[in-house]
């Protein structure tokens, strides 16, 4: 289980000091869906970071299956993102020159499986994701819903227990980001999926947990976890 305890984390440009995130707590439950809304400046992205490890917090803890995370190393922060967290951007992130195939395949190359393993796993998280029959096309011959499925299949590549998702729909028209929204749900049946997004009918729709954040505090949970679950 992830817990976030009491999160601060200031940006500093020149005299400016802006409060992103301001004593942020939350649980989450090992599988669940959960959209995070608030307006630009929240801190939305800022905890979205904390929680992959791609940012640090100034103070308070990231408690990852029981362990605080304060005394962290550099290699520490890598395990845990290589291992545990996949991620997902609004702007897809693929290498353009390459298959849809090598792309998926990329997210393995760290984990020592055999080159012939690689291909075989990374055509099947692209089956998983309905491109079974796309592997060979480039990025750029696909759809914006496509190349957004391509992502989540590289991101779930490694199997990760957590999959992150910055405005995984910005992009796309509403039908598509329908079905994008559609695969974020089901990849949640097995593992937590927290996601940033600006919209609320989106959320209201797929998620099972809806998260307010305003200048970089918690304004409302919609399903926080109960004591009994370990919640606070």
């Amino acid at each position: 289980m992830l817990q976030i305890k009491d999160i601060h984390k200031q940006y500093k440009t020149g005299d400016i000091i802006q409060n992103a995130l301001d004593g942020v707590s939350l649980s989450f439950r090992e599988s669940e869906f959960v959209a995070i809304l608030g307006s630009s400046g929240s801190g939305k992205t800022t905890l979205l970071n904390i929680i992959g490890g791609l940012d640090r917090y100034d103070s308070g803890d990231l408690i990852i299956d029981g362990v605080s995370t304060k005394k962290y190393k550099d290699r520490d922060w890598d395990t845990y993102r290589n291992h545990s967290i996949g991620f997902v951007f609004q702007s897809y992130n693929l290498i353009t020159h390459q298959s849809v195939l090598a792309n998926v395949e990329l997210a393995l190359t760290l984990s020592g499986v055999s080159r012939a393993k690689r291909k075989e796993h990374a055509a099947q998280m692209l089956e998983k994701v309905g491109l079974g029959d796309q592997l060979h096309k480039k990025p750029n011959q696909l759809s914006g819903g496509q190349m957004q499925r391509v992502a989540i299949a590289r991101a779930l590549a490694n199997n990760p227990k957590i999959l992150l998702a910055d405005e995984p729909t910005g992009a796309l028209d509403t039908n598509t980001g329908i079905q994008v929204m559609e695969l974020l749900k089901e990849v949640a049946k097995d593992r937590l999926v927290v996601m940033v997004t600006h919209n609320p009918d989106l959320a209201q729709q797929y998620a099972t947990r809806i998260v307010r954040l305003q200048d970089g505090q918690l304004i409302s949970d919609s399903n926080p976890l109960s004591e009994q679950e370990g919640g606070e």
